[in-house]
């Protein structure tokens, strides 16, 4: 090795960001195994590499002993005491062993060893860069893609984005200029692999700390949130200052924060309603923009509960496709049934009924099948008060279509 080994280090240490020293130790580990290679020693050896000149030396390393069974292993007291009489039982004393050709056999031997060191080196690196990315935002540029993936440059790194993380109303094509939500970060055999995504629920919310700047320093608190995406989410929000309109605060003037995040998803509807402590407001809320006349709990099981509205709201409430009740039991965590307020009735007389046909269906399943007759339908099968909505009822919601509402449209 000569003054160039120490010039290559230094220009990969600036290059590749890879420290001299991890190289360094790679490069003598590689030697130690090239020297018990090349000259078939089974001695404890040791190899320095002298960092400032590019020199190698190989020692073999002995210990001191009483009686010597393994001269390539041991030197006894005697023979070690007239080299230095301080040396006492169980010293260690380095003998150079270094061959004269061994500086172009362990150039050979180590340069395999000391790259893959070296990407070892660099893929520990870009995984410690971009694990701390993990459930953020960063921004990439699609590269290429197959049947399966999508590749998103990162920089230092291709990430991947799955077909399930792929928004279905977006087509995506090399160059194109994306933000991703990273989801997972992986230390793999083949090096570190980022898994990123457009349809998470959270980079909604990455999307929002970006935009809104109470968001990001907690004045206003994302509660909940829930997401179809390409299609709609729904999130809700409250405020740590009474002074502040949570919903008005991420709508923004003239709608520019919520516009902003709805751009950056092609169109994505965007509901923004109050989280309210008070589970019927909540409810109600989470069902904008329908009006809501009441909501009455099964005092059963009060997570579920049957929302009253107007009957020309049915259809609006329920949502295309149900889409908007969905979105609202999930943004709450209620079971949520919805009725017209001409047929709604009384609604915990429903709910006693629905529990009896339960607990009877579950009598009749465990009792034994001796001379039983099978239950007709009418006595087998709970009757609900869902309002599970008919075929014309489910796609006729017209404002379902509107790419931005909330229970603060005018809010600026």
């Amino acid at each position: 090795m000569s003054k160039e080994m120490i010039e290559a280090l230094d220009a990969l240490e600036k290059e590749k960001g890879v420290k001299k020293e991890i190289v360094i130790e790679a490069l003598e580990a590689a030697l130690v195994s090239a020297y018990k290679r090349n000259y078939g020693q089974a001695q404890n050896v040791e190899v320095d590499f002298d960092d400032k000149k590019g020199d190698i030396h190989v020692y073999a390393v002995k210990e001191v002993t009483d009686e010597v069974f393994d001269s390539r292993l041991e030197v006894g007291l005697d023979e070690a005491l007239k080299m230095n009489k301080g040396y006492e039982l169980g010293d260690q004393i380095k003998f150079e062993v270094t061959p004269k050709d061994f500086g172009r056999i362990a150039a050979q031997t180590a340069k395999q060893v000391i790259m893959q060191r070296v990407r070892e080196a660099e893929r520990s690196i870009v995984y410690d860069e971009y694990s701390q990315y993990e459930n953020e935002i960063m921004q990439g540029v699609v590269e290429r893609r197959d049947n399966r993936f999508i590749y998103v440059n990162l920089g230092r790194i291709e990430a991947v984005l799955g077909k399930p993380d792929q928004m279905p109303n977006e087509d995506y094509q090399p160059h194109d200029r994306i933000k991703v939500y990273v989801t997972k970060v992986e230390n793999t055999t083949k090096g570190p692999q980022v898994f990123v995504s457009r349809t998470h629920p959270d980079l909604v919310k990455r999307l929002f700390e970006q935009e809104v700047p109470e968001i990001y320093d907690g004045t206003v608190e994302i509660m909940s949130i829930v997401r179809e995406a390409g299609d709609r989410t729904k999130m809700a929000v409250r405020s740590t200052d009474s002074n502040i309109d949570a919903v008005g605060t991420c709508v923004g003037p003239k709608g520019q924060r919520v516009q902003a995040v709805v751009n950056e998803l092609h169109g994505e509807n965007m509901d923004i309603v109050a989280w309210e402590e008070n589970p019927a407001d909540y409810i109600a809320n989470a069902l904008n923009p329908a009006e809501v006349v009441n909501v009455v709990f099964d005092q059963n099981n009060d997570h579920n509960c049957v929302v009253i509205v107007p009957d020309d709201q049915l259809s609006l409430a329920i949502g295309k496709r149900g889409q908007n009740a969905r979105l609202a039991a999930k943004l709450t965590g209620f079971r949520i049934d919805i009725e017209r307020e001409s047929e709604a009735g009384d609604i915990q007389s429903k709910f006693d009924e629905v529990a009896r046909n339960r607990i009877l269906a579950q009598a009749q399943a465990d009792t034994p099948a001796q001379g039983a007759t099978t239950p007709s339908p009418a006595d087998a099968k709970p009757q609900t008060p869902s309002a599970t909505p008919k075929p014309d009822q489910a796609d006729d919601a017209g404002t379902a279509d509107a790419k931005t509402s909330s229970s603060s449209d005018q809010a600026e």
